[in-house]
């Protein structure tokens, strides 16, 4: 999945999803209601289609100011450590 979402063994609707999010992000002036439809067409609910757009307008802001602010990326021990942390504490501070 991590390597080519286009040839991964994901469900089509997933598969449909995750071509309508890449061009939200990389053409967003091109997307309407046409981009929408086949995704409808599949079966994807329309909550669902809005929290997937919703998660990547959230992870596009968060991936913009961390460039902007030179926010460096944890490393792989940092990121086990926190996944263990966050699994016995959930996200709250």
């Amino acid at each position: 999945m991590l390597e080519d979402w286009r040839t991964a063994p994901i469900d089509g609707k997933l598969r449909l999803t995750l071509g309508f999010l890449q061009k939200l992000t990389m053409q967003p002036a091109e997307v309407g209601p046409e981009d929408v439809a086949p995704l409808r067409a599949a079966g994807v609910r329309d909550e669902a289609i809005l929290d997937a757009i919703a998660i990547c307008a959230l992870f596009s802001l968060i991936d913009r100011v961390a460039d902007a602010l030179g926010f460096e990326v944890p490393s792989q021990n940092d990121f086990a450590r926190s996944a263990s942390r966050m699994l016995k504490r959930g996200y709250g501070m």
